[in-house]
């Protein structure tokens, strides 16, 4: 067997481990944002989780870079990987490839194209839009001039970042917050496109055959 063969056995093996372990760790991370208060035993076993969880994601990166039979090569066309492998609140985004894996490992799909590319680029924006709603509710709920008090808060500013209406009535005033919803509106307006792109080609496909017909 081949480096190429071992890297796609590999990856088809531990695609269902990835996903348990992506969302353990956002449990894990949800726990200790929404729950600050519980025994510091507790917190100490979820910070326990998330480390751990975080361990399995490099390893597993790691691993398929030594499968990989040209690891710059892999380096640079799935820069993705390395990208949620240091930022794990990103890991959602990782659905829609391993959305396009599957798929390729069937030689039937059940639902049309753009069906499929809406619910993966859907569930993939509702966990983001969590993921980053606490992650600014972490560094906003006590920062000085800060609207983010509460999930609700950070939930409503996740969306409206996410679909880049900007309302400006819920805003983030630190630095790392406005990082945050920086990168989380430029993600939003690829999701977004990709939702509607693929709901408008639905659209003219339906009426190309109600034309033919």
């Amino acid at each position: 067997m081949d480096r190429e063969e071992r890297l796609r056995t590999w990856e088809r093996r531990v695609d269902p481990y990835l996903l348990a372990a992506s969302l353990l760790f956002l449990t894990a991370y949800a726990v200790r944002v929404l729950m600050p208060g519980l025994s510091p035993g507790w917190l100490e076993l979820w910070a326990a989780v998330t480390v751990v969880s975080w361990a399995v994601f490099v390893a597993e990166y790691l691993a398929r870079l030594a499968f990989s039979p040209d690891r710059r090569h892999f380096v640079r066309t799935r820069w993705l990987d390395l990208v949620v492998t240091v930022l794990p609140l990103l890991r959602p985004l990782r659905l829609v490839e391993l959305h396009d894996r599957m798929r390729r490992n069937r030689s039937r799909p059940r639902l049309a194209l753009e069906a499929r590319v809406m619910a993966y680029t859907g569930l993939a924006s509702l966990l983001l839009g969590f993921a980053a709603a606490l992650a600014v509710l972490h560094d906003e709920r006590h920062a000085p001039g800060s609207h983010i008090r509460t999930l609700g808060d950070a939930a409503w500013w996740a969306v409206s970042a996410l679909t880049t209406t900007g309302y400006g009535d819920v805003v983030p005033v630190t630095a790392r917050g406005r990082f945050l919803a920086s990168g989380l509106m430029c993600v939003g307006v690829g999701l977004v496109g990709a939702v509607v792109g693929s709901f408008s080609s639905w659209l003219v496909r339906r009426f190309r055959q109600e034309g033919e017909g």
